[in-house]
């Protein structure tokens, strides 16, 4: 008898122990990327990456306005690459009078929402979720090209958008305008309302709650948020943002969405003590070389070479800075523009393949010695279409490309027909691969 009460025992104990794990794995607390001994981990066990921009998937997503069955094969594409992070748009803000954003958006007004690209960001979790992909959901952006800080600030009433891209204003105009958003309680508010809504949404295809997705790696404040002379009240904005999204949300790390330092003291970031947060689990760097006036593609050998020097030393202060955190870095931004700086798709891409693939090294082998960059995401994947004018801004109705709508088109953008770049991408994702 008591044998048999033994083996009940067990039986029951083995029941109610499939019972917990399924619930365990239902519940959110398995499969999410996690920051542990200063490395990102899933389940225990080291995840390391090579990842794109890929900031269109929720517009191409939807079901009515996008293209769904584009979607589906590009995801294809950089899955046979070995890409298995995307970063990704989790939001996008456009009346109709917002210039150089992405149209549709995703809320055309304060808390008025577009449900076209809200089905079109489910589509991408749920075909990302198919191919074992990870997305980095962006929440904001301090520049205009998802709407962002300008765009909520004019809902809050705080005037016109001066766009540089307009012979009226300039870029000291505009910046000046966009970090109003750190002193502005009612375009912030506006901005939680939206965080709230999205980390709590529920998937029309899965059924799932976002905030219990393991595709998704992490919540990403903003898009390059830059502080200049409002450093005060822009470190108090990541932190309040930062501790609030943890409220939301225990599952999901976030991340700042910073350039790290950038190359201009005046930018007003600083890569340590932006990061210095508890609530902050990763950091991130960006490298543009083009854009700092470091190097462009029709200087040579001579200046290319003077630009990775400054590259090594901005990547060391960022080193640097992780292991006083004890924080991982992701290298979420970098590229370069085609041979001779030509918008054309034509054009060659002997100088982004040196320079991607030097990054693609530098990745690789700080993967391999167990040093904090454990991931990138290079900038950007345009996939199967070209710009309708090659160096022209974006229109509405003109396809999405990686180039966003505030720069010009065919910029840095790449091709599913740059097979030299996308040789490169597939030869470093199976060398990070076995890195780990």
């Amino acid at each position: 008898m008591n044998n048999k009460i033994d083996h009940m025992k067990s039986f029951l104990t083995i029941v109610m122990m499939t019972f917990v794990f399924i619930g365990y794995a239902q519940n959110g607390t398995a499969g999410f990327v996690k920051v542990e001994q200063g490395e990102f981990r899933i389940d225990g066990k080291p995840y390391v990456f090579m990842g794109s921009n890929y900031w269109q998937g929720m517009n191409l997503g939807a079901p009515v306005s996008g293209d769904v069955e584009r979607l589906k094969r590009e995801l294809d594409h950089l899955q046979a690459m070995g890409v298995t992070n995307l970063r990704v748009l989790a939001a996008s803000e456009a009346d109709d009078e917002m210039k150089f954003a992405i149209h549709p958006a995703l809320q055309t007004a304060p808390g008025v929402y577009d449900e076209d690209i809200w089905q079109g960001l489910d589509v991408l979790l749920v075909e990302l979720g198919k191919r074992n992909m990870k997305a980095v959901m962006v929440l904001g952006n301090f520049w205009t090209w998802s709407g962002g800080f300008p765009q909520y600030l004019k809902w809050s009433g705080a005037g016109d958008i001066p766009f540089p891209q307009e012979e009226a204003y300039s870029w000291q105009n505009f910046v000046d305008y966009s970090k109003l958003f750190y002193t502005n309680d009612k375009a912030q508010k506006m901005m939680n309302e939206h965080i709230k809504k999205v980390i709590n949404r529920k998937n029309s295809i899965s059924g799932g709650l976002y905030k219990e997705d393991p595709t998704i790696m992490a919540w990403q404040l903003s898009n390059e948020p830059r502080a200049y002379d409002a450093q005060e009240v822009f470190i108090s904005w990541t932190r309040k943002t930062s501790a609030y999204i943890k409220t939301l949300d225990v599952n999901h790390m976030v991340c700042l969405g910073t350039e790290g330092n950038t190359a201009s003291k005046d930018a007003g970031v600083d890569v340590f003590r932006d990061n210095n947060d508890p609530n902050v689990d990763y950091i991130t760097m960006h490298i543009w070389p083009q854009n700092w006036g470091w190097f462009e593609p029709s200087q040579g050998e001579e200046v290319y070479q003077e630009a990775l020097q400054k590259v090594d030393a901005y990547w060391d202060d960022h080193v640097i800075a992780a292991k006083s955190l004890k924080k991982p870095i992701v290298l979420e931004e970098f590229g370069i523009a085609r041979d001779n700086s030509s918008f054309s798709p034509e054009a060659g891409t002997e100088w982004r393949d040196h320079f991607f693939g030097y990054l693609f090294q530098k990745v690789t082998e700080s993967i391999k010695e167990n040093e904090p960059v454990k991931g990138l995401n290079f900038w950007s994947y345009s996939g199967e279409v070209k710009p309708v004018t090659p160096g022209a801004f974006w229109k509405k109705g003109d396809p999405f490309l990686g180039d966003p709508p505030h720069e010009l088109q065919g910029w840095y953008g790449v091709y599913d027909s740059d097979e030299s770049t996308l040789g490169l991408i597939k030869r470093y994702s199976d060398l990070i691969e076995r890195s780990k």
